[in-house]
């Protein structure tokens, strides 16, 4: 007995976690939200393949240039994995080109989903944001189409000329002429996605505060 009172500081009963794990996941939350509005705000800036991008060499533009990086990185796997699975499976051609965008949005999109159904809806929000995120990148491979073919080695991920799956797509279509405009037309989608997941972000975590509230009362 003399032990229990001894350690009794060490454990909590279940009604000290319920009170304390929401006020956790509300901080938690509240952090995420800071982040994501400020990124959404500084994106247009920093983003390397916005219209009017100088690299400046400041702090904030190479923490961008990093997280870019690795984005990409990430991303570039991602959509070469989609090209690939056609290989193997012998696509036609272009099923095989645009499987590529088809996996690099879905991956983010089956994570949201994922969460969504596993009722963490803020989760499923930051999973969201990141489609949006993709859709952008895509938005700016789309306006490069125009200029060939063939992708030169210093824009491709693969570090070596490559084939542009837009060129090709876009002239199959016979719309190659419209690429700036469909450019501009995902680009505006992949930035509605992205604030809708922010404000969904915030409300959610408003939700918390209310039900912690009511809570305590």
């Amino acid at each position: 007995m003399a032990k229990d009172k001894l350690f009794k500081h060490l454990y909590k009963d279940e009604e000290e976690k319920e009170q304390l794990s929401p006020y956790l996941t509300i901080n938690t939350k509240r952090a995420f939200v800071v982040i994501f509005v400020l990124f959404l705000l500084l994106f247009p800036h920093y983003a390397p393949w916005e219209p009017g991008y100088e690299n400046n060499h400041g702090l904030i533009q190479q923490l961008f240039t990093l997280y870019f990086f690795v984005a990409n990185q990430t991303l570039g796997i991602v959509h070469e994995s989609g090209h690939g699975i056609c290989y193997l499976l012998h696509c036609p051609e272009f099923i095989m080109v645009v499987n590529g965008t088809i996996f690099q949005l879905l991956f983010p999109g089956l994570i949201a989903y994922y969460y969504k159904r596993k009722g963490n809806l803020f989760a499923a929000l930051i999973a969201l944001f990141f489609v949006g995120f993709s859709l952008h990148y895509t938005a700016w491979y789309i306006s490069t189409a125009h200029e060939g073919l063939i992708l030169p080695a210093s824009k491709s991920f693969l570090g070596v000329d490559a084939y542009h799956d837009f060129n090709y797509m876009l002239s199959s279509m016979g719309l190659l002429s419209y690429d700036s405009m469909i450019a501009g037309i995902t680009r505006f989608i992949a930035y509605l996605i992205m604030i809708v997941s922010v404000i969904g972000m915030i409300f959610d975590l408003f939700s918390d505060q209310q039900k912690k509230q009511s809570s305590i009362k």
